[in-house]
């Protein structure tokens, strides 16, 4: 599971220190596509494995599972931690979330979320999360 949120930034070649406690859990090399929000999701191979087996089972006559499924995999990439804990983000995964210099990396449960620090601000405020939290019980989630 990741949990936490690191201030780092990416470096002149695209590269980014990926937090030790982050990289303990997800090994030398695993996937970074195009989630949602604006945002970067990296997932362990193992998760991603899992993530292949329910996207097969989805029928591709649905319009939208085939145009999700090629947001999601076409804009996928392996990465590979280097020496120094730093991988180098393929530029059109930078592009997509506007990854420029200062990002947050978020671990979300079985991700991580890779977000541009003024749209991690920008998105996530918390003003509201008491009516957020009403409609997550209403999908079975209480805490």
């Amino acid at each position: 599971m990741f949990m936490g949120e690191y201030n780092h930034t990416i470096d002149a070649k695209g590269r980014l220190i990926v937090p030790s406690r982050f990289r303990e859990s997800l090994g030398s090399e695993f996937v970074v596509t195009k989630g949602l929000d604006g945002c970067l999701f990296v997932y362990s191979n193992e998760e991603w494995a899992n993530i292949e087996e329910k996207f097969r089972n989805i029928p591709l006559t649905t319009k939208d599972a085939r145009k999700f499924s090629r947001f999601f995999f076409a804009g996928a990439a392996t990465c590979e931690v280097d020496k120094q804990g730093r991988i180098l983000l393929p530029q059109v995964l930078r592009e997509y979330a506007d990854l420029q210099k200062d990002v947050v990396l978020a671990g979300v449960l079985s991700r991580i979320e890779i977000w541009s620090k003024e749209r991690w601000l920008g998105e996530n405020t918390y003003d509201d999360m008491g009516e957020i939290a009403e409609h997550m019980a209403d999908l079975g989630l209480s805490i």
